[in-house]
């Protein structure tokens, strides 16, 4: 069974509990792992973000249990079709009742505008209910500068590339993109402080990188403006994640 979280008083200025700017990633290959994870995180009202192998193992009813005990979804399928296929997804997706999930931005303009149509089409279905933010990945936190240039194809710099599908992401009408913490603050210029950044490959002060190539520490990234960080293995691989969860949030507030 899933535990519900706490909605707490916040210390933040915009008077939101700074938990509910963390995006725990739920990778886990089934339902258990998962579910032994939120039994250890109760009270502590994070987003969860569903990915890939999440998702294919337990399915949209998951989700819907996760909504069910009061938690924010994210979920990163990182949609990337033909613009009828995206738009249909899209709407899908946000009839299950998430609370933001992404496309891919390499997708193009048409397929983002598909996206947000699709978006739009399911919520004329559901009078009342929230609108889930829509965002475009920009590159994968993995992907360096040799890999963007030699193996994907894309010429010149990482940040120019970034900002480049950022651009077309808001251009499409999406809400925000996902992009690495070093990306943020040429992101806000761009598009705007209300155009929202989400930042994966987050790493507390000392943990290992793995395999991520862009990393920045919880308060540095939030320093830099970003609105959520995701963070994965340096919580669902802690052999404390109460208490590695608990002193991430410290280091943000303190």
């Amino acid at each position: 069974m899933i535990l519900s979280p706490l909605r707490r008083a916040s210390n933040l200025k915009s008077n939101r509990n700074p938990a509910e700017r963390i995006i725990v990633a739920l990778d886990y290959p089934d339902a258990a792992g998962a579910e032994s994870l939120l039994r250890q995180l109760e009270g502590i009202p994070c987003y969860m973000k569903v990915g890939m192998e999440l998702f294919y193992a337990a399915g949209p009813q998951f989700v819907l249990r996760l909504k069910e005990a009061g938690y924010n979804v994210f979920l990163d399928l990182k949609l990337h079709d033909i613009p009828n296929t995206v738009k249909g997804g899209s709407a899908s997706v946000t009839r299950l009742g998430v609370d933001m999930f992404n496309v891919h931005a390499a997708g193009g303009a048409a397929m983002m505008e598909a996206a947000r149509e699709g978006v739009e089409q399911a919520m004329s279905g559901r009078p009342g209910a929230a609108k889930p933010i829509l965002i475009g990945v920009t590159q994968l936190t993995s992907t360096s500068q040799q890999v963007l240039n030699d193996e994907i194809g894309i010429a010149g710099p990482i940040e120019e590339a970034v900002l480049r599908y950022a651009s077309l992401a808001k251009q499409s009408g999406l809400d925000g993109v996902v992009a690495s913490p070093l990306e943020v603050t040429r992101i806000k210029e761009r598009c705007g402080a209300s155009f929202a950044t989400v930042t994966p490959g987050i790493r507390p002060a000392g943990a290992a990188i793995g395999d991520q190539s862009r990393v920045m520490t919880p308060q540095d990234a939030f320093a830099q403006g970003t609105d959520y960080i995701v963070i994965g293995r340096p919580i669902t691989g802690a052999a404390y994640p109460r208490q590695a969860l608990e002193q991430i949030i410290e280091s943000i507030t303190g």
